[in-house]
Order: C-alpha cells, then structure tokens, then sequence
C-alpha cells in the first residue's frame, strides 16, 4: 500500500498583506503554513492553510481554513479568493519539490 504524499510549506507573510476576520475581529496574518497531498499519486491537492495572525490586542492567534469540500473530492465552493493566492504562492515557492498547483478555475 502506497502512503499519501504530503508536503508542508511555510511562509511569511509581510504585514498588512493579508486580514482575515473571524467573529468580527480582524487578523493581521503574518505566516501561512500550506498542506499539499497527493493521495495514492493522484495531482497534488490543497487540503488546508494554517495562519499565525495577530488579533486587534496584539496577541498571537491561530486560524485553519479547511480547502477541499465535505466530500474531499474538490475545493471548498466559499473559500476567499485572497486565500487561494496564498496557496498559489506556497506552491509555487514548493515548485523545487515537484509541486504543480493551480488554484481553482485558474487550471
């Protein structure tokens, strides 16, 4: 049995780059860690984003985006434009491990 192919990319994100809300606070996002897989040698997937962001009172929070849909066989239909960038910027600073990646409607 093959095991699933994954790889994490980390990046840094400079300040002011990205603002995520969540319950009606705004984070100020200053890294991403992206998890790509390519289950049983299928084409690579991005399967969730976690992002270290500052909230308004200057303490460190995490948030996760879950990128493939409920049923795991494509991407999340809500997730935000801005997000997508994020992955596609992760992948393409992956490219040297043979990550190819387009994020949805971009293929």
């Amino acid at each position: 049995m093959q095991e699933d192919t994954q790889v994490h990319v980390g990046i840094d994100l400079q300040p002011g780059t990205l603002t995520l809300t969540r319950n009606g606070k705004d984070l100020a996002v200053y890294h991403a860690l992206v998890q790509f897989a390519s289950p049983h040698a299928n084409p690579w997937a991005a399967q969730e984003v976690k992002f270290s962001a500052k909230g308004p009172d200057g303490k460190s929070v995490g948030l996760t985006v879950d990128l493939l849909n409920d049923t795991w066989d494509g991407p999340r239909a809500d997730v935000p434009d801005a997000i997508w960038k994020v992955v596609a910027l992760a992948a393409t600073s992956a490219g040297d491990v043979g990550i190819t990646y387009a994020p949805p409607g971009r293929a």
